[in-house]
């Protein structure tokens, strides 16, 4: 691999418990189970059965397993080396408040200058805090604004979700969303999420409302990604992250959204590095231009990265 990416999307620590910061600067993290569900679907470059809803409802626990295996293994000395193994020139890291901090990040963007921090928002602090924590979040360098609706269960459209977005409009930075109604918890935890504030619904009105914001669309709906083509394509405010899509799929995103809002992402450690590139690379045929926009342009003119 020669081409310079950027990854959009990607996590360090544990973004599913309190205190998963501390994950970070762990050494010799390995996933504790070698082959799991994710890795065949990548295999198949994630054509899988070719319906991702009856996926979910066939897998969904097997999925779960596998996501929460990788996810102990978001550690900064794992990401520089899958970054080297794959071109990765910078990532964009995102927190999920309460338990991995926009802090987390920023200490660890100190040590590996590849490492793009965005910031989040803590949802049980009062308004007044969180605009104070997003201007010192910006200042000390944060790249962009991440929500999680599912594990930080608040709506999209949530009243104290569109006070913050009144306050970080005025940073002109960009706010990824994860979109997609996805389990990370076993059935004793469910109470610690809340799948369907994923739906494509929310981020079509949070968008629609802050039309000055761009807004990227983690995995573009994931097993909803039939609604957020349907949904999103007339927001031109809106940019769409590949993660865990087909190359089929990926080649119907830039005809809908056009070659400019499409965006390479991993969800890394939870998605391989290498298969998204192939996905892109099989997308684009012969187009090493479009590839490029892919892999860097579009992420670069988004971070103000100097091409």
């Amino acid at each position: 691999m020669n081409e310079e990416i950027i990854d959009m999307h990607t996590h360090l620590g544990n973004i599913l418990y309190p205190g998963g910061g501390g994950l970070i600067e762990k050494t010799g993290q390995k996933k504790a189970i070698r082959f799991d569900i994710i890795t065949i679907s990548e295999k198949m470059l994630h054509f899988d059965l070719g319906d991702k809803k009856m996926e979910k409802i066939l897998f969904g626990k097997y999925i779960t397993i596998a996501e929460r295996a990788r996810n102990l293994t978001a550690t900064r000395e794992n990401m520089r080396r899958s970054m080297d193994e794959n071109g990765i020139v910078a990532s964009a890291v995102m927190p999920v408040p309460p338990n991995v901090r926009f802090s987390d990040l920023f200490r660890a963007a100190g040590k590996d200058k590849g490492i793009l921090p965005f910031t989040g928002i803590d949802f049980s602090q009062s308004s007044d805090a969180i605009d104070s924590q997003l201007a010192a979040d910006v200042n000390a360098g944060a790249r962009g604004l991440k929500l999680h609706p599912v594990i930080q269960k608040e709506k999209l459209t949530s009243a104290k979700t569109f006070s913050a977005m009144e306050s970080f409009m005025r940073y002109n930075l960009p706010v990824l969303c994860h979109s997609g109604t996805s389990s990370y918890y076993p059935k004793s935890e469910h109470f610690m999420e809340e799948p369907s504030y994923g739906e494509i619904f929310y981020i079509r009105n949070l968008a629609r409302a802050f039309p000055g914001v761009c807004f990227i669309v983690g995995h573009s709906g994931l097993y909803e990604v039939e609604d957020a083509i349907n949904m999103l394509h007339p927001y031109q405010n809106i940019y769409m992250e590949i993660s865990f899509q087909n190359p089929w799929t990926i080649r119907r995103l830039i005809r809908t959204f056009g070659p400019d809002r499409i965006l390479y992402g991993t969800d890394w450690p939870w998605g391989d590095r290498r298969t998204a590139v192939k996905c892109v690379q099989l997308a684009c045929g012969k187009d090493r231009q479009l590839a490029r926009r892919i892999l860097y342009e579009n992420a670069a003119e988004l971070l103000c990265i100097n091409l």
